[in-house]
């Protein structure tokens, strides 16, 4: 059931965003837009209190337990990014916004955008463990709970490995820019 629950919740998120964005931009009712937009964040609070009244009401914790806090932790720490992104890219393509600006591809720009990066995946990581831990402090049965402290140590893991591979990949092997062939159209002499 709460697999389902986290599933409602994704799909609602995309279309209250959707929605709000249609009405921002192409529809032209910017506070309608505004008060859709300001609804995606409710989402998290439904899926939030299924899994608490799940768990109070005896239920054994399982993997779903689990994706629901990674996913809320995920939202809050990159959400309103993802909100951004889109809401730049409408205003763009319907009200004549400027266009998007890309990632940084290379050099130091590029290593301080793979270091906030992670660091918006560390506040993921720690919403997701603060939710796991009183998940586990609401049940107070480690053999209910189980499956959450598994979660903890899955959420680490994947922490290390995106810092292993790309701050510190970036850091240690800056990406350069290619080197462009020189001009074929010297003087001639």
């Amino acid at each position: 059931m709460l697999i389902a629950v986290i599933v409602a919740c994704e799909v609602a998120f995309w279309l209250l965003l959707a929605a709000g964005l249609l009405a921002r931009y192409p529809l032209r009712l910017p506070r309608v837009g505004a008060i859709l937009l300001l609804l995606v964040p409710t989402v998290d609070l439904v899926l939030l209190a299924a899994t608490t009244i799940d768990l109070r009401r005896g239920g054994t914790a399982t993997a779903a337990h689990g994706l629901a806090a990674a996913y809320l932790g995920f939202s809050v720490a990159f959400g309103h990014r993802m909100v951004r992104w889109a809401d730049v890219r409408f205003a763009h393509r319907f009200a004549g916004g400027p266009p998007p600006t890309r990632a940084p591809q290379y050099g130091p720009e590029r290593t301080r955008h793979e270091w906030r990066e992670w660091g918006r995946g560390l506040l993921a990581w720690a919403v997701a463990c603060a939710l796991l831990l009183a998940g586990i402090a609401l049940v107070g049965d480690a053999e209910r709970t189980q499956q959450l402290w598994g979660w903890i140590g899955q959420l680490s893991l994947a922490m290390v490995i995106w810092l292993v591979f790309w701050p510190l990949a970036y850091t240690v092997f800056p990406k350069r820019e290619p080197r462009r062939p020189a001009s074929a159209a010297g003087p001639e002499g």
